[in-house]
This record gives structure tokens, C-alpha cells and sequence, in this order.
């Protein structure tokens, strides 16, 4: 099959009547029209090409949706290549400098900036809903003593759409707010629940006088003071980790969460999926896998040998590069600075010399410069959650808090989306056909 490009509208100002792929079957010798929106083209334009009239229609195979839109979505702009990412049009580094974590998650959420009584308003809701049922107590308390924190998050999340059965009523906006609501605020909570069920320690409640982040902190940490207290430095810097974690377009955990989401269940049961795909160490476990690199590194003596490994095929570099970018993650500048007010606060951590070596490295050596090697936003979180004290099997929990508010953001674009429907893939069937059924005396 050969092709031939005619004009896309979304270069150069082309009249949109001349926005169309010209196509030609070779098999047939058929020529087909296919619209180009958005510089995109709808794979089920590609069904009426066919050999006959028996035929299926021609699909596009695309593992791991490389190059595939599912979704048109106004929360989340990305430019890989010029180190861009902006919630809802505003810059990342605007927010992480002068945003809260609640009023960026408010900004995902209505898809505008709150004025001050509606900020008030909004983390007034959230702060007053911090408290779980005790009954999710009772459950949490039913995990091994050593159960991974995400996996009983995963599974609290999921139990918490036995507590509030109306969720279920996606259609009812009053309801759908109810739950959006108890999502922000619990989440912190089930999360500081897992960490002290594994650590072996009495459950925290929340307190309701401490900002999100402060909340956080005091359920985590809090052993036999009166009122916890928490440094201002560690606590905007947990904000700040919060908010350049809160959404990040269609990653594999949206993606979950809109295709759960897509059966019409409860947004519990879709958010859940989103921590189960956050609980892979390829998404949510990244982090962990640079701070094991620089424990093997362990000293600034090792870096050469550990580079030569690397462009040898022997070793591999953690927390650079990305899927998406090709230039600096604008996030990993940012969480830098909060890496340093965290060391100035907790002391500096012996392996920030090493990352920061590793970073001037690649930044200055051709061969990762070619291979577009930058630093991502895993190089540095992992050091901020080491130097407060967190166990690696909390890292993708503090990062599933964060994603929270880009989550349901995304989980109610979709639901109000009418060209969404169940999500349904196809795929290349590979396998035997029309085999003779062998009784069981006659198998070998």
C-alpha cells in the first residue's frame, strides 16, 4: 500500500477542504480520501479499505500506543521536544513556584485558576473529608505486617466504592463532586495508614488545622507529640513534589484510569486501575530504580567506570531520558531546587554529589547529548523521599497522591467526552484456526 500526503490544516494555514491523506491500495488499486484533523487521521477511516466486501477493513497496528490519540484533552499540553509542559495553559514552573498543590489540583480539575473564596471554599471541602470510616481502618489493619504500602492502597482506594455506593451514579454532577472531594482528601490519609501499617506503628488521624501537605507529614510521622509540627521547607517542597506530579497527559496510568473509567464504573474503581499501573517499576517505581543506581555507584570515584559501562551496553542510566521528552524535563529543574531545600533542612544527602556529577556528565558529553539523555523528573524525587525518611515502597505512593488530581481530572473529562465509548482495542490474532476437538483418551 503506498500513500501520498495531500495538505495538513494544521501546518501552514492550509484550507481545511485540502486536509486529507490521499491513499492508494496497491492490492486494489483503490484510491481513498482520509480527512486530516489536528494533524491527525481517524483509524476507523482506515475500515473502508478493503480487498472485498468480506474483508474486515484495514487496521493500523501500534503496540504500546506509540503514535496513537485515544482521546482529545484540554488539561495537559506537552512539547517533548522544547521541554514544554503546561497544565490547562499555564506553565509548570509558574505553578511549582507560586501555586499550592489544592489550587493546581482545582486548576485540573474546573479547568481555571480559583479565585481566593473559591480556593477557600474548595480546601475547606477537602480538608473537612481528611477522615476515613473506621471500617477502613479495620480493613487496613488486615494486611500482612509487611504488605507493600501500594498494594494496600490499590486495594483501599477500591474498598472505599463499598462506602459510597452513589458513586456509582456517574450522570449526577452533585454526586460526581461528593466524590471527587473524598478522593483528594483521603488519599493522603489511606496513604500515611500504609505506611504506618508497614512500619509497624499506630494509624495517625488527620489534622484538620495543617495544610495538605502538613496533614501528610504529621499522619506520617507524628509518634508523641501534642501538635505535630512540620518544617515549612519540607512541607512546600512535598507540595511542590505533589503538584509536578499531578498530571502528566495520556501516561500509562491515565490511560488505565480512562479505560476503566470508559465502562461507566465508579470513579474509586477507575482510580484504583491508575494506582495498579503506578505500582509497575516502570512508571511509578522509576525513582526507586535511580536511588539503587547511585547506591551501587556509591562514590563520585565510580562515576567514570559507571559511564564507560553505560556506553559499553553494560550498565543502564537511570532517570534520564523519556518517552516524551527530548530536551530537559522542565519538572526535573524544578525538583532540584526542592531537593536542596530538603537537604538544607534533613542534611545533605551523600549521593547528591553523585547525581549531580551524573547530570553535568550527560549534559556536557556528546554521547548523551545525541541520544537526547536529559535528566527526568525521577532523578531528584528519589533523593527528596530517601532524605524524609520514606522506604522505597513508599515512593510510588507519595507519587499515586500527587497524580490523584490529574486522575479524576481526567477521569471526568472523559465521562462528559460523547465521543468516548467503552474502550475496545483490536488486535492481530496470531493463533491456530479451526482445530478438530481431541477427546482426552486420544491426546498426547
Amino acid at each position: 500500500m503506498s500513500t501520498e500526503t495531500a495538505s495538513n490544516g494544521a501546518e501552514g494555514g492550509v484550507a481545511a477542504a485540502s486536509a486529507t491523506l490521499t491513499v492508494t491500495d496497491n492490492r486494489t488499486g483503490r484510491q481513498y480520501e482520509i480527512p486530516i484533523t489536528d494533524g491527525t487521521i481517524r483509524g476507523i477511516d482506515l475500515r473502508q479499505i478493503r480487498v472485498d466486501d468480506e474483508d474486515f477493513g484495514l487496521m493500523s497496528y501500534d503496540p504500546a500506543f506509540m503514535n496513537t490519540a485515544s482521546c482529545r484533552s484540554a488539561i495537559t499540553f506537552i512539547d517533548g521536544d522544547k521541554g514544554i509542559l503546561e497544565y490547562r495553559g499555564y506553565p509548570i514552573e509558574q505553578l511549582a513556584e507560586q501555586s499550592s498543590y489544592l489550587e493546581v489540583a482545582y486548576l485540573l480539575i474546573h479547568g481555571e485558576l480559583p479565585t481566593q473564596q473559591q480556593l477557600d471554599t474548595w480546601t475547606h471541602e477537602i480538608t473537612i473529608h481528611t477522615f476515613v470510616h473506621e471500617n477502613v481502618k479495620e480493613f487496613m489493619q488486615g494486611f500482612r505486617y509487611d504488605a507493600h504500602p501500594m498494594g494496600m492502597l490499590l486495594a483501599s482506594v477500591g474498598a472505599l466504592s463499598t462506602f459510597y455506593p452513589e458513586a456509582s451514579q456517574i450522570k449526577d454532577a452533585e454526586l460526581r463532586y461528593q466524590q471527587i472531594i473524598r478522593l483528594l482528601a483521603k488519599m493522603p490519609t489511606l496513604a500515611a495508614f500504609a505506611y504506618r501499617h508497614n512500619r509497624g506503628m499506630p494509624y495517625v488521624y488527620p489534622d484538620n488545622d495543617l495544610s495538605y501537605a502538613g496533614n501528610f507529614l504529621g499522619m506520617l510521622f507524628k509518634i508523641a507529640e501534642l501538635k505535630y509540627q512540620p518544617d515549612p521547607r519540607i512541607e512546600r517542597a512535598l507540595d511542590v513534589l505533589f503538584i509536578l506530579h499531578a498530571d502528566h497527559e495520556q501516561n500509562c496510568s491515565t490511560s488505565a484510569v480512562r479505560g476503566v473509567g470508559s465502562s461507566q464504573v465508579d470513579p474509586y474503581s477507575a482510580l484504583a486501575a491508575g494506582v495498579g499501573a503506578l505500582y509497575g517499576p516502570l512508571h511509578g517505581g522509576a525513582n526507586e530504580q535511580v536511588l539503587r543506581m547511585l547506591h551501587r555507584i556509591e562514590r563520585k570515584e565510580n562515576i567514570p567506570g559507571f559511564i564507560d559501562g553505560v556506553k559499553a551496553g553494560d550498565e543502564r542510566l537511570m532517570g534520564f531520558g523519556h518517552r516524551v521528552y527530548k530536551n530537559y524535563d522542565p519538572r526535573a529543574k524544578i525538583i532540584k531546587k526542592a531537593a536542596q531545600d530538603v537537604f538544607d533542612v534533613m542534611g545533605t544527602n551523600p549521593y547528591l554529589d553523585i547525581a549531580l556529577e551524573l547530570e553535568k556528565i550527560a549534559l556536557e558529553d556528546e554521547y548523551f547529548i545525541e541520544r537526547k539523555l536529559y535528566p527526568n523528573v525521577d532523578f531528584y524525587s528519589g533523593l527528596i523521599y530517601e532524605a524524609l525518611g520514606m522506604p522505597v515502597e513508599m515512593f510510588p505512593v507519595l507519587f499515586a497522591i500527587g497524580r490523584t488530581s490529574g486522575w479524576i481530572a481526567q477521569w471526568l473529562e472523559m465521562i462528559e467526552d460523547g465521543e468516548q465509548k467503552i474502550a475496545r482495542p483490536r488486535q492481530i490474532y496470531t493463533g491456530a484456526r479451526t482445530r478438530e476437538y481431541v477427546p482426552m483418551g486420544s491426546r498426547s
